[in-house]
């Protein structure tokens, strides 16, 4: 299957494009990688040429391997990237990405951790997505009934399907569900008045308020367009997809602050904060192909995680 990978990052977060990266190729990804970014590229890319071929303005690529290609596209959108996954996919189909017969988006702070192929096999069930931990939200969940009021008065209408709430860090769309992507636009677009604009975000720093309609905004956006999308289906995989839950984890997502390359493993343990598989992947795959921390920082990171997981064992919050 011709399928293509984007994600989004500015500043720091390119430590977590490089994790992402040699966790795609070490699953057996091969293909394009396609990288929004707003600001300065990292020096691991500094061997990325101009590519005129990419017809996007500033649009560079770096060879990570004969068969796997980074395409930094810089963007010049006032949105907050936690709200431009959908406008950015519609651009890659549209431009550089035309022939993808599947695209897929990740955040810049998940690890992949199973073959690629069972993603190739997920599209084909509908939109692929994981659920959240703040999942689920009932059908009378005061959030979904003032989507269904909010959307309904501006002429989208919600149904509800099921109680499932899917985290937007991943997802995964067949070229046949493309009109998810245009929806989910719009819907996002729709909301914009309600938040602010869409230069607004929840990783801001405020914290909404209980049963807030667009608390997470995107996501938020994201679960009201599953409802008011008529032409397929969400193919959910539970909490354990997204390692928040025991079980057989297809990625694992870094959710909250501070990130895997800027925890402490052992500071935290002995805080009672256990090292997370989140934690684990990254320090595991950090300079696997991409390089983008000192050798001898992997090493000691590594280290200190097993010892942390280890006073994990015997000492943690309550």
């Amino acid at each position: 299957m011709n399928t293509s990978v984007c994600t989004l990052f500015e500043g720091h977060y390119h430590h977590g494009v490089a994790a992402l990266v040699n966790s795609l190729h070490e699953q057996g990804y091969r293909g394009a990688i396609y990288v929004g970014y707003k600001g300065d590229l990292p020096t691991w890319s500094a061997a990325a040429a101009e590519n005129p071929a990419l017809a996007w303005p500033g649009g560079r690529t770096l060879a990570v391997t004969a068969d796997l290609q980074l395409h930094f596209l810089p963007l010049t959108t006032s949105h907050h990237l936690s709200n431009h996954k959908p406008d950015f996919m519609l651009q890659l189909w549209n431009g550089p990405a035309r022939a993808a017969e599947a695209m897929y988006y990740f955040d810049p702070d998940i690890v992949v951790s199973t073959p690629w192929e069972l993603f190739e096999e997920w599209v084909a069930a509908g939109i692929a997505v994981c659920e959240d931990v703040n999942s689920p939200l009932g059908q009378f969940h005061p959030i979904r009934v003032k989507w269904r009021r909010y959307f309904g008065e501006r002429g989208i209408a919600l149904s509800f399907k099921e109680a499932t709430y899917a985290n937007s860090g991943f997802v995964g769309v067949s070229a046949q569900n493309r009109s998810f992507l245009t929806l989910w636009q719009r819907v996002q677009e729709v909301m914009a008045p309600a938040i602010g604009g869409l230069a607004k975000s929840s990783f801001m720093g405020t914290i909404p308020l209980p049963f807030a309609p667009f608390g997470k905004t995107d996501q938020d956006a994201m679960n009201a367009t599953i409802e008011a999308w008529e032409d397929g289906n969400a193919s959910y995989v539970g909490k354990e997809g997204m390692a928040f839950l025991p079980g057989a984890p297809l990625m694992t997502h870094a959710l909250g602050s501070p990130k895997p390359w800027d925890r402490e493993p052992l500071r935290l343990a002995l805080a009672g904060q256990a090292p997370r598989p989140a934690d684990r992947d990254y320090w595991r795959v950090a300079n696997s192909l991409i390089s983008t921390q000192p050798s001898g920082l992997v090493k000691q990171r590594q280290f200190a995680i097993k010892l942390a997981a280890l006073i994990g064992r015997f000492y943690g919050r309550r």
